[in-house]
């Protein structure tokens, strides 16, 4: 089981990272173009994905008093979209699981989705398990560490700290299904 690729997305489909260790076939395209694709699929499944669900995607919201669930109203839809309340929903609020990952006959696509809209994507074999935690775990570890409380790193730009990138890379490689070959 082996690693191939990750891609660190912000919520405007900037691609702000990018790192690969086994990956044995290039796409033939600029690494431009190749980031605006993956964001676009991104987007395109996530779309798919609310549109088909037959259980609504919004969080519920909880009348503390009667214990009544009911969706929330079109004005906080409104803000949640707008991504003004989105953190503080996401935390107090049960959000439901859309697109976690899809595979192939040849490699398995990992998907995680901050509340801030960050968007950590990783693909490995088809060996490897669902990687939720562990993409969220290298969100809080590492992204957090590294860069959100890193004062000389600007949000929202390319990512270019060298200690980002090797604590990154360390823990990529320090997971138990991390192979340095590819089967």
């Amino acid at each position: 089981m082996t690693v191939h690729n990750l891609y660190i997305f912000d919520r405007n489909g900037t691609c702000l990272h990018y790192s690969e260790w086994n990956r044995k076939k290039q796409a033939g395209i600029s690494k431009d173009e190749e980031f605006k694709l993956m964001y676009g699929m991104l987007f395109s499944i996530r779309s798919f994905v609310s549109k088909m669900s037959p259980l609504d995607m919004y969080p519920l919201t909880r009348d503390r008093l009667s214990g009544r669930v009911d969706r929330p109203s079109t004005a906080q839809r409104s803000v949640q979209r707008r991504g003004v309340l989105r953190h503080v929903l996401r935390k107090e609020l049960p959000w439901k699981d859309g697109f976690v990952s899809f595979q192939t006959s040849r490699y398995k696509l990992h998907y995680y989705e901050t509340p801030t809209g960050i968007k950590l994507v990783m693909n490995t074999d088809l060996g490897v398990p669902n990687c939720r935690d562990i993409l969220h775990q290298l969100y809080s570890t590492v992204y957090v560490e590294y860069i959100v409380k890193n004062p000389l790193c600007v949000l929202g730009e390319t990512l270019q700290s060298e200690l980002f990138s090797s604590r990154l890379d360390s823990f990529v490689r320090a997971l138990p299904f991390f192979s340095v070959r590819a089967a």
